[in-house]
């Protein structure tokens, strides 16, 4: 064997294990991403489950929990099961994918089903923040986060189900 075969077969070997490692870069940056936005979207679930008397709600909420949903300001004993992430494509308006999250609780003692949907939303809304504020994108979405937006990934969030 020659000194030349000896280099050109390390240069070689060398840049497919550079494409190998560019390409498995990529791919593990992208589970990341998503891995932290579900991570985040987990804690604001839970933040949201946990919101109670010690909240600060905007007026128009605060008016609606006292006077029609109180039991809503008292402390809920919620469970976050779990979050699920749907994944739904590519979506061309937004230039990022598409993912649909659905979060699993439970709640301790029954309550009338107009205040759990309340509650839910309280949820959903505090995940959706949640992933923008982890990811710095509030100026990217509405006052309601929804939806939500991580750097190649956009959020929105179904009912919650209670289990």
């Amino acid at each position: 064997m020659g000194r030349g075969q000896i280099t050109g077969d390390y240069i070689l070997i060398l840049g497919i294990t550079i494409l190998i490692l560019f390409l498995v870069s990529s791919f593990l940056g992208d589970n990341l991403e998503l891995d932290i936005a579900i991570a985040a979207a987990r804690d604001g679930a839970i933040q949201g489950a946990n919101m109670d008397e010690l909240a600060l709600y905007p007026w128009d909420a605060y008016h609606e929990y006292i006077t029609g949903k109180n039991i809503l300001l008292q402390p809920s004993s919620v469970q976050i099961i779990k979050v699920e992430a749907i994944r739904e494509g590519y979506n061309e308006t937004y230039g990022k994918y598409k993912i649909r999250l659905i979060v699993y609780a439970h709640l301790e003692r029954e309550i009338p089903e107009d205040c759990k949907n309340s509650l839910g939303d309280r949820i959903n809304y505090y995940t959706r923040r949640n992933i923008c504020l982890t990811f710095n994108t509030e100026n990217m979405s509405n006052d309601f986060y929804n939806p939500a937006f991580s750097y190649n990934y956009m959020f929105t969030t179904s009912d919650v189900k209670w289990v």
